[in-house]
């Protein structure tokens, strides 16, 4: 039991939610899908043609890009 609770005298400022939420569209989430499956077949293809190198190349090269990505959503 909070003191708000057995003091009903005491005002309580409710928090109101001000930022706008964007939902994505049927369209958008398609598209995101779309590129994430050509990316995993791009990746799986590379796999099968060039074996272990296939697999780890493209790993480390995604890394500065992932880097930077985090570093974009990290700034809002």
């Amino acid at each position: 039991m909070s003191l708000t609770d057995t003091n009903p005298e005491i005002e309580v400022e409710v928090a109101t939610d001000t930022h706008d939420d964007e939902a994505i569209s049927a369209q958008g989430l398609k598209m995101i899908y779309a590129v994430l499956a050509a990316v995993v077949v791009a990746w799986g293809s590379a796999i099968y043609a060039f074996g272990v190198p296939g697999l780890y190349i493209p790993a480390l090269c995604a890394v500065p890009v992932i880097y930077l990505l985090l570093i974009i959503v990290a700034r809002g």
